[in-house]
């Protein structure tokens, strides 16, 4: 039985789908015309780029792939929401308006999946035996021989 606290293949799939549709929205922005004039829209297309290169690696491996998507995740969220922004700055046309709720959607389903899991505590210190103080010797200072 698996642990419902762990990511699994399935989440990794859900998240691919949805990246999939963010990689649409980014090949968009990226052969549109409009970005000529509003080299502020790349943001978005690099993002999405940097996410999904970040996890691809990491598919075979869950709880590798969700902890990476969380790291990746809050600046795509950024980069969303400053496409909302300038998309209707670039154009008012219905594929822009389009894009950035899909965008939204993506990032808004992506979180949600990240939500379903516990973020992984960071390592604690390293074990080290306790020290008998009662060995120690104060009485000699490194520095004089004394």
């Amino acid at each position: 039985m698996s642990n419902p606290l762990l990511p699994d293949a399935a989440a990794v799939e859900q998240c691919q789908t949805i990246l999939a549709h963010a990689w649409m929205v980014r090949t968009f922005v990226k052969h549109s015309q409009e970005v000529e004039d509003f080299p502020e829209l790349m943001g978005i297309v690099r993002n999405v780029f940097d996410l999904c290169r970040a996890v691809e690696s990491r598919v075979g491996d869950p709880p590798a792939y969700i902890h990476q998507l969380r790291k990746k995740l809050s600046k795509l969220k950024k980069a969303s929401i400053q496409f909302a922004n300038d998309a209707p700055l670039a154009s008012d046309h219905t594929n822009f308006r389009q894009a950035v709720i899909s965008i939204d959607a993506c990032v808004r389903d992506l979180e949600a999946i990240v939500a379903r899991f516990p973020q992984a505590r960071p390592p604690g210190p390293a074990f080290s035996p306790a020290i008998d103080s009662s060995k120690l010797d104060t009485d000699d200072d490194p520095d004089t021989g004394d």
